[in-house]
């Protein structure tokens, strides 16, 4: 069912806040960890919109639930952009890491314990069924569309989610290319040699 399918991705979500928000020191791997969650919750929440909050929108008893639901997809949304920036060591990222990790699980939480109840009332079974098709291949085809902006993560063929990408395309070539070298470490111009 439709359910067990979104849940799935919230084990997913939980997974990655709770690893984001203990991340200290390696800002490589905090980087990648909030990639993997962006990746997660954007995609989730496009798949979700589209095959659950959409068919419960149609129904009078779903209304006041899929509205809810879609102002806190929209506060994890702008969370998420507070935290797009280069710097993941600066004043406050981990502060805002932790109120995302917050409102993800107060959301989830929620989601599981009223909306599912609420959706379930309203929905036939067939519907749940079908719908449950449609986000299993929304939320991979979503996954794939996100993670393509990214050269650090993708999307795993076999199991459809999203995992680190191969290391060799992570790191820009350096050796003899002063220009990129200086990049890398935050300056615009390479190092004056003598």
């Amino acid at each position: 069912m439709i359910f067990d399918a979104i849940r799935e991705s919230h084990d997913i979500q939980r997974d990655l806040c709770r690893k984001l928000t203990a991340s200290r020191g390696d800002m490589a791997a905090r980087q990648l960890l909030f990639l993997q969650l962006k990746v997660e919750l954007m995609a989730h929440a496009a798949a979700e919109e589209r095959h659950l909050y959409v068919p419960l929108l149609m129904e009078d008893g779903g209304l006041d639930s899929s509205r809810h639901a879609l102002h806190e997809h929209h506060q994890v949304d702008e969370l998420l952009e507070d935290l797009s920036v280069p710097d993941k060591q600066q004043d406050g990222w981990i502060a805002t890491a932790k109120l995302l990790s917050f409102k993800v699980r107060h959301h989830l939480k929620e989601e599981e314990s009223k909306f599912f109840h609420v959706a379930g009332r309203l929905l036939s079974d067939a519907k749940k069924a079908q719908l449950a098709g449609k986000y299993k291949r929304e939320i991979v085809r979503m996954r794939k569309h996100y993670a393509a902006e990214f050269q650090t993560v993708a999307v795993s063929a076999a199991t459809g989610l999203v995992k680190p990408a191969r290391p060799a395309a992570d790191k820009p070539a350096t050796r003899g290319n002063a220009d990129a070298g200086a990049q890398l470490r935050g300056k615009s111009k390479p190092r004056r040699t003598r």
